[in-house]
């Protein structure tokens, strides 16, 4: 019989070896035993993150559904990158479950192991910075002069390795960033104007945090969709829309990712983007905000 996830959705399995002359069938095997209504088989380098199958199944999966694999290493070599691809699913209402790992995101245990694992890279990521301060200090007591030979010398080679690395970095930066927007990007492009995701995102951000603006949340879009984990679509121009019909699209936003939210809530998130009313004020009224979540309702954006 095949398996219904905790929510009432499909289990579909994922399943991935690194070479063409390795076979997936052992792992399909077990995936179909653990109840998954479909598998699918990817051959590439767990180290890569342009991975095809895996992307369009991020993007089939949908609430209650979940992703299984036989373990965790078939489906990221990086604590960093498991932690996106689960973070992914939770933003589409999805769950995550390997079959030899402690992990079930549906299951309160699962949730905790995950926790775990997020502490584990952040203080991961505080030994390096601190090893290297202390890398860097002790090398400069000793007179000793940092950097590399072949960049001192010019040397094309080293000069591309170390644009790789730089590159390399700034991606590792903006992954520790992808759980403030990169759900929302998702949801909301290209329904809705990158200035007005922007102040989406921002007004979601908890107090403290840097705020983003809108070259950078395109650039961070731009570099997830040249490594095919967000779609191109999100990148397309959005349509064009009138002052009135732009605010029943944000406010739909805003009711979209937090159907809970009261219409006072709406109205405090309203004004802390900056948001005018349809009078041109500052102040946001319930009736205001009741007015065009109707409207919403009419034109089916909720």
């Amino acid at each position: 019989m095949p398996q219904q996830t905790a929510a009432g959705g499909r289990a579909t399995g994922y399943a991935r070896v690194s070479t063409e002359d390795q076979s997936t069938a052992a792992q399909v095997a077990e995936l179909r035993a653990a109840g998954c209504t479909s598998v699918l088989e990817e051959h590439g380098s767990g180290a890569s993150r342009a991975r095809p199958v895996l992307n369009r199944l991020l993007q089939r999966l949908g609430p209650g559904d979940t992703l299984v694999v036989v373990r965790i290493d078939r489906l990221a070599r990086s604590l960093s990158h498991l932690l996106e691809v689960i973070e992914t699913l939770e933003a589409r209402g999805a769950f995550f479950r390997s079959l030899r790992d402690p992990i079930d995101t549906a299951s309160p245990q699962g949730k905790f192991t995950l926790q775990v694992l997020g502490a584990a890279a952040e203080f991961e990521r505080a030994l390096i910075r601190e090893r290297t301060i202390a890398g860097l200090a002790s090398a400069r007591a000793k007179g000793r002069i940092g950097g590399n030979p072949g960049l001192r010398a010019g040397d094309p080679a080293a000069l591309r390795k170390l644009a790789r690395g730089r590159a390399e970095a700034r991606f590792a930066a903006l992954e520790e960033t992808a759980a403030d927007w990169l759900p929302e990007v998702r949801r909301l492009r290209p329904a809705m104007r990158w200035e007005d995701v922007t102040a989406h995102v921002n007004a979601r951000l908890d107090p403290g945090k840097p705020r983003w603006t809108t070259p950078r949340l395109v650039r961070a879009a731009r570099a997830y969709v040249r490594e095919g984990l967000l779609d191109t679509v999100v990148l397309e121009r959005a349509p064009a829309r009138s002052g009135d019909d732009r605010l029943v699209a944000i406010i739909a936003a805003i009711r979209g990712a937090d159907p809970q939210i009261t219409l006072r809530g709406i109205c405090a998130r309203l004004e802390s983007m900056r948001e005018r009313t349809p009078r041109g004020g500052q102040r946001w009224q319930i009736s205001s905000v009741k007015m065009l979540l109707e409207r919403a309702e009419r034109l089916g954006l909720l």
